[in-house]
């Protein structure tokens, strides 16, 4: 009898670690994690978008690897362990880029190679992956590279709008549009960063208003 109230505690309990990382904990609108890339590649919705699968392909291979070898990795060389094991997914997922597209592979560049760096990564192997199952690890992760890659989206969504006219690569206005060349620069990734986070903050505290 007490099966079926295991089953059901754990359905939304799995729900909540999947959401956490798009809402509650989103890596960048919260955590403020991975602003590098974050930053630098988000000039267009095509771009904005490669480089959040990209990582969400390394963040969810990495902890999936992290929890099934967690046991046998000795603490004293976990973070270095750890940044192997992440330098392997993203050296796989920079020959994918380059198979799949040369012009996406070239506007990405060396951010490919610096996901390994990635806050995002590292933290969610040592905080979630090294401490729990496959299968959370693997859900944990997936939230986490679907937040990250709806910020970079959100980011590229504007930025490509007011700076190029366009929405991945398709134009939107007539030709009258002076596009406003400083939102493809990175003084424009600031400004709509902080737009967002405002928005994303005035969201928060008005959800918390009206629970309380």
């Amino acid at each position: 009898m007490t099966e079926p109230k295991t089953a059901a505690k754990t359905g939304p309990q799995t729900m909540d670690l999947f959401l956490k990382g798009i809402w509650k904990e989103n890596p960048v609108f919260v955590m403020l994690l991975g602003m590098c890339p974050v930053l630098a590649v988000t000039n267009s919705v095509v771009n904005a978008v490669a480089m959040g699968v990209a990582t969400t392909f390394v963040l969810v291979m990495s902890s999936c690897m992290v929890s099934l070898v967690r046991k046998v990795i000795p603490k004293q060389v976990r973070i270095a362990s750890f940044i192997l094991i992440i330098a392997t997914f993203v050296t796989v997922v920079e020959y994918l880029i380059q198979a799949v597209s040369l012009d996406i592979h070239k506007a990405l560049g060396a951010f490919i190679s610096l996901i390994v760096v990635n806050c995002i990564i590292l933290g969610r192997s040592e905080a979630f992956a090294s401490k729990n199952s496959v299968g959370k690890s693997i859900i944990d992760a997936l939230g986490m590279g679907i937040g990250f890659t709806f910020a970079c989206f959100c980011l590229g969504f504007v930025r490509e709008i007011f700076g190029s006219g366009s929405i991945a690569g398709i134009p939107i206005f007539g030709s009258s549009f002076e596009p406003w060349t400083i939102m493809i620069l990175p003084g424009g990734a600031f400004f709509v960063l902080g737009g967002w986070l405002l928005l994303f903050n005035w969201l928060r505290e008005r959800r918390k208003a009206q629970q309380a």
